[in-house]
């Protein structure tokens, strides 16, 4: 369900409801006689429903993540915080953009419209900016030549969805000016060539067993999960185009399960 779509015609009917009574019904009632219910209701709603709108829409907005794909920087059931505002203004619904503020740099994590499916909302972390040449073979990534720092940090231990056991390497990757954890696991390939798709600028990679080289496109990006074996992203279907740009999230403010999360910063 678009929620922003669905927010903006409630916003549109409330209003519509108040500027009728406004300027035309109120006119016609006696001074003593009471609002009928089908104008008091939207009168009601239509403040509460514009001030919801506009923080959605140019402030923050709220998601929560649905899968292990960010393990561990992300769990399941994490209630983020989404900044609006520093990728650019953009108008509601139609997601274009009035003002230019920030780009999507490397190691950032962003929630885009799913290229394949623009009513999806996906979050994945930036891993290549317009004019990069990725590289990702045998588990290491290069960006332009260049070898990403990663760390060891032991193993770390999941249940995906339908009780699967996971056992994965824990690493810290330097991307950018970010350091964040990645996974990864020993016995999974780098890309699973069977679920590469068709996709816009498919022409500036090449795949192998070992993994694949893409070169970004202008206006595009490329964004991958941080459990890098258990992530539909970009490797699988294409570059992320900026017109989908959601926001950048920055804030973990719920979790049900661990009240520790609460207010921890998305690095």
């Amino acid at each position: 369900m678009n929620f922003a779509l669905v927010m903006f015609l409630l916003l549109v009917f409330t209003g519509a409801i108040w500027l009728l009574d406004h300027f035309v019904l109120s006119k016609w009632r006696a001074k003593d006689q009471p609002e009928p219910w089908w104008i008091e209701y939207p009168k009601s709603f239509f403040p509460v429903i514009l001030i919801v709108f506009m923080l959605r829409s140019f402030l923050v907005e709220p998601f929560k993540i649905p899968s292990g794909s960010m393990l561990p920087t992300l769990l399941v059931g994490d209630f983020i915080l989404v900044n609006k505002f520093t990728y650019g203004i953009r108008l509601p619904v139609i997601n274009v953009k009035l003002a230019d503020i920030n780009q999507p740099r490397r190691g950032e994590v962003m929630v885009f419209r799913y290229p394949e499916n623009p009513s999806l909302d996906y979050i994945k972390r930036v891993v290549g900016v317009p004019g990069d040449k990725i590289e990702y073979h045998a588990k290491r990534l290069r960006i332009n030549g260049e070898d990403i720092k990663t760390t060891a940090n032991g193993e770390y231990n999941y249940v995906e969805a339908g009780l699967n056991f996971v056992s994965a390497k824990h690493f810290q990757e330097t991307l950018g000016e970010r350091q964040h954890s990645i996974l990864t696991q020993q016995d999974v390939s780098p890309v699973q060539l069977s679920g590469v798709r068709m996709f816009p600028f498919k022409e500036n990679c090449a795949y192998n067993d070992t993994g694949f080289t893409c070169t970004v496109p202008p206006g595009h990006y490329f964004l991958m999960g941080d459990n890098r074996d258990s992530s539909s992203d970009s490797r699988y279907w294409g570059f992320v185009p900026e017109a989908n740009i959601v926001g950048k999230a920055f804030l973990i403010w719920w979790n049900f399960d661990e009240f520790k999360r609460i207010g921890q910063s998305i690095k």
